[in-house]
């Protein structure tokens, strides 16, 4: 077997069919109207991790002002791609940007942070979650909301289907097909750590195979309160969930 590229690396399929697979998510369905919900009409919104723009160009469509960061080029690279085609209202709200949420500083502040589909729970919860909610914290207006996307344990200790049935298995824009394969799944409770090897296999209109791509994906599970208390934020309301392996955490400044 290849070595396992990293989920949404150069060459990884996980990035090149991002909008294909998330479009047949039903765990993050409404997420857009709880992120459009916390800012007011008009007012500016920053997304940690805003991928290709999935959430970005719709909040932009009702009216909101988007700075998109991400720290993976070949993602931002997509987004990019489709802001050149879009509708020119929604091009002058939308902006994106290569970069690191843990290190950020864009030394202006904004009504809404966002940090959508499980990126936090990409790096490990320690030191990163700390600088990012300190990113979070610094980038946020006096009366703004911040909201992150995390997973619930239940996912992380879900066993995995079997290797040789499609977790995923969906029609591409050129009329083949993309089936995703679970390898192996594990996760390591004293670390809240859950690693899953992956195997994304693309295939033409005949069904034969023309890409495949073995990658890995891991979370970090913990209680994202205490980070965001050392940044200054506290929790508004109790978490908010979207679908049934997920929830969003929504914060104040303290």
């Amino acid at each position: 077997m290849a070595q396992p590229r990293a989920y949404y690396a150069p060459g990884a399929l996980s990035a090149s069919f991002y909008d294909l697979v998330t479009a047949s998510d039903a765990s993050i369905e409404g997420d857009v109207a709880i992120y459009a919900a916390l800012a007011p009409p008009g007012s500016a919104v920053l997304e940690l991790g805003c991928g290709t723009g999935r959430i970005a160009f719709a909040l932009a469509e009702q009216g909101l002002s988007v700075t998109g960061i991400d720290i993976a080029p070949a993602m931002l690279n997509q987004a990019k791609s489709r802001l050149a085609t879009a509708a020119e209202e929604v091009k002058a709200r939308v902006e994106f940007r290569l970069g690191d949420l843990t290190s950020l500083d864009l030394k202006r502040r904004f009504e809404a942070v966002i940090c959508p589909f499980y990126t936090l729970a990409h790096l490990p919860a320690g030191a990163a979650w700390r600088n990012a909610f300190q990113t979070m914290a610094k980038h946020l207006s006096p009366e703004g909301r911040c909201a992150v996307h995390l997973p619930l344990g239940a996912l992380m200790r879900s066993p995995a289907p079997p290797k040789h049935l499609p977790a995923l298995d969906r029609p591409t824009p050129d009329g083949g097909r993309l089936q995703i394969f679970v390898l192996d799944r594990k996760y390591k409770e004293p670390i809240g750590r859950f690693d899953q090897l992956v195997e994304y296999v693309e295939l033409d209109r005949a069904g034969g195979p023309i890409r495949r791509s073995t990658e890995r994906l891991t979370y970090y599970d913990a209680d994202p309160q205490p980070f965001a208390e050392a940044a200054g934020l506290k929790r508004e309301g109790a978490p908010l969930a979207l679908g049934d392996t997920g929830h969003v955490h929504v914060f104040v400044r303290a």
